[in-house]
């Protein structure tokens, strides 16, 4: 079964009552926010609706709480080996 995956980068914030109650009823409040839905043509419809202000994947399947989080820590950029003597 597939999945979207839809992320708000843009915020709702000035656009008409109907917009903002779309982004609401998806359950996206906070910018970056990801959800995770099944892909039905209610769900494809209330995308289109939106589709300005949120970024749209089809995955396999949804990912959790924290394998969203390790998702987005970004690479140290180096790697200790071992201590340096002090």
């Amino acid at each position: 079964m597939s999945f979207f995956r839809i992320t708000l980068v843009r915020s709702g914030i000035g656009l008409t009552k109907r917009t903002q109650g779309v982004l609401k009823a998806l359950g996206l409040r906070h910018r970056m926010t990801t959800v995770f839905y099944p892909v039905t043509s209610e769900v494809a419809g209330q995308i289109m609706k939106v589709k300005e202000l949120v970024e749209v994947q089809e995955v396999d399947k949804p990912l959790t709480r924290a394998e969203l989080r390790a998702e987005r820590r970004p690479d140290p950029g180096f790697y200790l080996e071992r201590p340096a003597p002090r």
